[in-house]
Parts: structure tokens; sequence; C-alpha cells
């Protein structure tokens, strides 16, 4: 330590002690333990300084005095002295002015006058004959605004203190002392005039200021919340209380050399100044009330009669402080006065996060004061011990005993609960290596395995929401939270949807131009969504990262969850209208086949997404609404494997259970009964093109392609045949007659289809290509893939031919 911070730490326990010193004078005089005071001693000064500034205009007129005193001289006017004196009482504040005549040569008195003002100021002032200043004496030392100019030079002396350093004063003030005399506090003003020659007659000048209406406060410097605090206390406690002085005004009244010098435990307590008020009328007959500066600020209640105001008297109480009296007498006004001169006119009152259970209103500031003098004297520990205010339980703003706050974390059930989501998400890795090993077997194949990696990959994202969740949340927490869950939705079903939605084109195409989307297509359109997603959740987290707000549970207890504002709410309503669009995808495929059923598997998996996410949405708000944090947590738990869990076992169970059956490499033959053929997949494009082509698909294409020419061919061979055979007589108005737009197109300048045709014949042919066109159409029937709307012609020619064979 520096010799600095000796000098520091020395002048900080001198002025501690004589703080403590001036408060035990302050509490005697109060409490009336005098002893030989007012006895011996008539004055009994403070070791602290006051500030002076508010008695500056007295101080003025004062130093004015005693320079015109120093022109004319203290000894060639005799009226003079009386009536600058006399003009020193002018001043509010001043109650006493001293001028004396001193022979410079020995120090006796020539002169002297000394005038008192009346209390009130009403009356005249009234001159004072003392005994210590009479006339051929010397002043008596033991005045504590006199010092001997000529042993003190400059009044340097004990009984003054220095000025400020940057304050130059004419006279010097006096430390504040107690007049036996007129039973007030008294600080004093004292300037020395030097004489006019060498041997000739100096004077002195000194006033008395009436500094019993400052207040003692010992708590910290007031601010403007404790100076409102100290209002609403004086309304509180004494309403009955008129012409109060509040505000601003009382605290120019504090003696700041006190301010800190209170006695609460300074980590576990708050001072609250709480000052004894004193209200004193005269009547023929009064109410005494008993005021205690205690925790409940009415302490007892005495009837007595009272005829002058001297009827209010002080009681001392068990801690050694003082309950000034308050005389009310209905009907007339009351004098309020504030006995400010008191040691312990404060409450100890434990802070936020502290309780006493004893003295849940805090600890009067006078028993603090004489358990702390007991403590400084080894007498006892009280003051550490009993008097102390004790730690709330953790999280516990306020509390008023042990009582936990916090709600507590089941952590085995917790942790448990973590391990299986940890564990199923590592299985969903597992599944993407196995697909991966398994991407030639067609039962994956087909079902785009880009696809099926990115959905195991959004479900790994939701699974570590748990993880996320798991501990006591923060802001960390709660953007990890927010990630997990909301990127790995997005992941999931973004890719589910993708698939839907390729099937949902096929299957609704109309022309006969096969539709052909790829892998690479749907993921330029996938990406955007992702991308959409993935700003607004880095927005958020920069603009406005997500807290951690205590919440209360059913039964009280605070514990911690991820705030919600709009931005929960915004990207809430659009994860609703995507299920909206992937609901109305899925409703639209609803009658479409596929390959493994896969298309409606995975509208299954979208259905019961929406269906859990509302459900759990319900239990948070409606059902669980005050739900503790392990309900909390086991909630979110069912919502993760009701979502991701299903969603893996409709999408990838299926294809599993086909590979370990050994039939991964087989086509679905209920989907080929249905109708389906390899053209026709999950997507809705077969295997990509630049996949190597199966023979199998090759053979079933071909098939298709060779059966709708087959057709078209036996159609025109029909055609042909019924138009240039002679030997049919047509049916006025046939189809085919030369006159039809058909006849049109093919006859060229032969002649017309309707020549004569004999009966016997007729009816023998007639009756021949009956039976051949009735072949052909059966034939027709089962291979061909034209439908009977009128459009192919093939049931129209086999009734007109019907029908002109008769």
């Amino acid at each position: 330590m520096s010799i600095d911070d000796e000098r520091k730490t020395i002048h900080q326990a001198s002025q501690t002690e004589a703080v403590e010193d001036s408060l035990q004078t302050i509490h005697d005089i109060a409490t009336e333990n005098l002893g030989a005071l007012c006895l011996t001693k008539l004055y009994s000064p403070l070791k602290i300084t006051l500030n002076p500034e508010r008695y500056t205009g007295a101080r003025q007129k004062a130093d004015l005095a005693a320079v015109v005193l120093q022109d004319v001289g203290v000894s060639r006017h005799n009226g003079l002295l009386d009536a600058l004196a006399k003009g020193l009482l002018s001043d509010a504040h001043v109650t006493s002015a001293r001028i004396l005549s001193i022979n410079a040569t020995d120090g006796l008195l020539t002169n002297s006058v000394w005038w008192n003002k009346e209390p009130g100021g009403l009356s005249a002032p009234m001159r004072i004959e003392a005994d210590g200043i009479a006339i051929g004496t010397k002043p008596a030392s033991t005045y504590p605004w006199y010092e001997d100019e000529s042993s003190s030079p400059g009044l340097r002396s004990p009984k003054f203190p220095p000025p400020p350093p940057d304050i130059s004063y004419r006279g010097w003030w006096t430390y504040p002392y107690y007049s036996c005399d007129q039973k007030k506090w008294i600080l004093s003003y004292s300037v020395a005039i030097p004489p006019m020659g060498r041997h000739g007659i100096r004077g002195f000048l000194s006033i008395d200021i009436d500094i019993s209406d400052l207040q003692v406060n010992q708590c910290n410097n007031p601010n403007r919340f404790e100076i409102l605090s100290y209002n609403q206390h004086l309304r509180q406690y004494y309403p009955f209380v008129r012409n109060l002085k509040l505000g601003e005004d009382e605290q120019m009244r504090q003696i700041e050399a006190f301010h800190g010098s209170h006695k609460c435990h300074a980590h576990s307590m708050r001072c609250e100044y709480r000052p004894v008020v004193t209200s004193v009328i005269t009547g023929p007959s009064a109410l005494t009330m008993s005021l205690s500066n205690g925790s409940s600020g009415l302490a007892s209640f005495a009837v007595s009669s009272a005829t002058s105001s001297s009827s209010s008297s002080s009681s001392v109480n068990g801690s050694g402080g003082v309950a000034p009296s308050v005389v009310v007498t209905a009907g007339n006004p009351m004098q309020t006065v504030i006995n400010g001169w008191t040691r312990g006119a404060y409450q100890c009152r434990c802070r936020d996060g502290y309780y006493s259970f004893r003295h849940p209103d805090g600890f009067n500031g006078s028993i603090m004061e004489v358990a702390y003098q007991e403590y400084r004297t080894n007498y006892s520990t009280y003051y550490k011990e009993v008097f102390v205010c004790v730690r709330c339980a953790p999280g516990c703003a306020t509390c008023t005993g042990p009582e936990p706050c916090l709600a507590s974390y089941n952590w085995a059930f917790r942790t448990t609960l973590l391990t299986f989501s940890v564990m199923c998400a590592g299985f969903t890795v597992v599944l993407a290596l196995y697909m991966y090993q398994h991407r030639k077997v067609k039962v994956f194949k087909v079902a785009s395995p880009i696809f099926l990696t990115i959905t195991l990959l959004g479900c790994a994202f939701m699974y570590l929401e748990m993880a996320a969740i798991f501990p006591i949340l923060d802001t960390y927490a709660c953007i990890a939270t927010k990630w997990t869950r909301h990127m790995g939705f997005c992941v999931t079903y973004t890719a589910l949807l993708m698939k839907t939605w390729r099937v949902s084109l096929t299957y609704r195409v109309k022309s006969a131009h096969k539709v052909k989307l790829t892998d690479k297509q749907l993921l330029q359109w996938m990406v955007p969504i992702l991308l959409v997603m993935f700003i607004y959740l880095g927005t958020w987290t920069l603009s406005a990262p997500p807290t951690a707000e205590k919440i209360e549970d059913q039964y009280g207890l605070i514990f911690k969850q991820c705030s919600y504002n709009w931005w929960d709410h915004s990207l809430a309503i659009g994860e609703v209208l995507f299920l909206a669009w992937g609901i109305r995808v899925c409703y639209n495929v609803r009658n479409a086949e596929s390959l493994y059923n896969e298309a409606k598997l995975i509208s299954y998996a979208i259905y019961n997404i929406a269906l859990v996410n509302t459900t759990m949405v319900a239990f948070h708000l409606f059902i669980f609404p005050q739900a503790g944090p392990d309900i909390k947590y086991l909630l979110g738990f069912i919502r993760t494997q009701l979502s991701t869990s299903v969603t893996i076992a409709l999408v990838f169970g299926p294809k599993v259970l086909r590979i370990l059956r050994g039939q991964g490499d087989q086509w679905d033959q209920r989907a080929r009964k249905r109708g389906i053929t390899a053209s026709f997949s999950l997507n809705g494009i077969g295997l990509v093109p630049e996949e190597t082509a199966d023979l199998y698909q090759e053979n079933e294409e071909l098939k298709e392609e060779i059966q709708k020419l087959a057709a078209q061919i036996e159609f025109m061979k029909i055609v042909h045949m019924e138009m240039n055979n002679r030997h049919l007589k047509p049916k006025p108005g046939g189809y085919f007659t030369m006159k039809s737009p058909l006849g049109k197109s093919f006859g060229g300048g032969g002649g017309s289809i309707t020549a004569g045709i004999g009966g016997g014949s007729g009816s023998g042919g007639g009756s021949h290509k009956h039976k051949h066109t009735g072949g052909k159409d059966d034939s027709l029937r089962e291979h061909s893939g034209v439908t009977e709307d009128g459009h192919s012609g093939t049931n129209s020619c086999y009734s007109g031919t019907a029908n002109s064979i008769g």
C-alpha cells in the first residue's frame, strides 16, 4: 500500500470515528442522557462540519457589520454596537448577535452587547447580560464561538474547522453545538475586528444560527426516488398533520456529514429515512399521540391533559430511541415540527432478493444502532447474527420466506428423453448410409435418393431440437431451438412436397405427351423455398434474437421459456399456409397410382404433421397453459416423435422392409395389376434419363407403342375395305358413302358405293362379313388403347356395316 493510500485510510477512519462520536452525542441529548452536560458544561460541540452555504446571507451581513466597525471603531459610538447587533437579528436564521470590545493590551472587555431574538420573532429582541462577557473581565473560554486572538492568531483554533479549500471567509464558522440555555442546536459565525492602532481596542463579532430544523439523515445521499418515498412515508404515517414540508426542500435541510452512517448491512439491506414528526398546539384538552420512528409508525396512544405546549413530552423507548409526541386538538391548526436531531431515524429494509422471517417490515434504526455499538464493544454478536436479512431461494426476485421460487428440473427424466432423441438422430444418419449403400435397388432408385437423403437430413435437424431445449434456456439455446425446429421442418417437408407435387403434375396432364421432371429441376424449385427460410431466420437472429423469459407454472414456480413475439407468429402463419398447400397437393393425388404406393404414404405423412402440430398447439395453449418445464419438455418430445418418427416410418419403412425381404429389385405387382407401367413411378418420370435404362422397362414401353400402332393399322384396313367394296350396299346416309366427309377424303373418281347388290349373295356376304368384323372388334377391344368415345370410329363402323347388311 502506498503512502497516499495509507493517508486516505487514516483520514477515512478518523472521519468515521468523528461521525460516530457525534451520533452518540446527539443520541445522549435526544434521550436526555446528559450526565454532566448542562450541569458543568453548557455547550456540547460535535466533531463534524456543516455546510454553511444555506446561511450565506447571514454571513455576509456579519462581514459587512465587521467592516463598518473596523472603519469607525468599536469604542467611539456606544449606540452603534446595539444598532448593528439588533440589525443582524433581522435575518431569519440569526437568533443571537454579539459584539465585544476588547483591550488589545490586556485582553479585558471594555464593552459588550448581546441580543437574542424571541422565539417566533414577533416580540422585540432582548438584551442578555451574561457573566462570561462582563466588562473588566476576559471573555470566558468555554464559549464555543469565542477564541482569544492573542493566543490564536487569525482565530486558528480547534474550535473552528478549516474552511473549504476553494472558499475564503472573513471570519470562521464553528462546529455545530448544543446550547443548554436555549435548548437548541446552534451554529455560530465569528469575525475578529482588528484594532485601529497597535494598542487600541479590537472588536469581536459573533452571530448564532438556529439549526434545530436540520435533519440527521443517516441514509445515503437521497436521489429523487428516495425523496418521493420519503414524501409517501410522511403522508402514510402522518395523514392528520398539515403544513408538512415535502420534496427537495427537505433534502436541503439534511446534514451531509451523516449521510451513509446508517448501520444497515449494505449488501442485503437498504436504508429508508423515517423522520420523527411532531405537531404542537396549545389547547385546553389535547390528545397526545406518542410517535416512534419504528416500523409501525404509530407506536402507542395515550390520552392526557395538557394546558400548554410544554405538555408535549418525549419518552424513551426500549431500544434507546425517542418517541416525540403529537398533540392533536380538533378544530385548531397544528404547527408541524420534524425532530431531525435523532440518531437511528431510519428503517433497515431487506433488499429485493432477501428476507427477514421475524421482521418482515424491516429493522428499527435505533435498534440497529444499539446492536452495532454492542458489536463494536464485543458485548454481543446480534448485529451479525440476528439483525440480518437472509438471501432468498435461487431465482426469487422478492420473497417473504425460504420457500423456493424456481421450478425444479427432473434431469434424469430429461436425460432419458434426450438420449432417445439423439439416438433417433443417429438412426437417421445410419438410414441415410444404408440408403446410399442400396441406392441402385429399384425401391430406392425410382423414389429419388437425393430427395430421400434431404428428407432424412431435415428429420435429424428436428430431432436435435430436444438437445437445444434440454438445459435451462438462455438466448443461445433459444436461437438453436428456433433454427432446429423451423429449418428442420422446412427441409423435411419441402423435400416431400416436391416429390408429391411432381406426381400431381404428372397425374393431371391432359396431353398424350409424357411430362418428365428431373430431380435437378425440382431442386431448382426447392432451393428458393429453403433460401427464404434461411434469410428469415438469419434476420431474426441478427436483429431481434429470441430471449428466455421467466414464466410461472401452476404452483407459481418460475422457469424460463423462449419468448414468443410477432416473429414467431409470422413464421407460424407461413408454415400453416405451407402445410395447407401441401394438403391440397396431397388431395389432388389421392387417386393417383404409383409404384410401391409411395404417393399415398407421403400424403399420410403430411396429414400427420399438420394434425400433430395443431394438436400440440392446443395442448400448450388450452390444456396445459401453465405446465412445468418437464411437462413442456415431454410435450416437445411427443411432438417430435409423432411428426418426425412417423414420417420416417411411413416413407422409409416399406422400402427397408422390401429390401430385407429380398424384394427390393422387384416391381410392385399390385401396381402392375392396377395398370401402372414402368413409365409411371412415384416421381412421375420413371427412371431419370441419365441413369442406366432397365430392359424390362424398355420392353414394356415398346409393347405399349406397338399395341397403339396395331390398332390404328387395323382400323385403316377396315375403312378402306368398306369404301372400295362394290358388293356392299351402304345404308343411305351411312358413314362410308362418298358424300360423307370420310368418303370424300378416301375416294377419288371411282364409282359410287351404292351399286346394287344381289339379295342372296348380299345376305351371304353380309353374314360372313359380320363374323369377320366381330372378330376384329373383339381383338381391338382387347389390345387397343383406343377409347369408346366416338373419336376412334371403330364402334360406328361396325354398327353401320351391320345395319347395311341387315
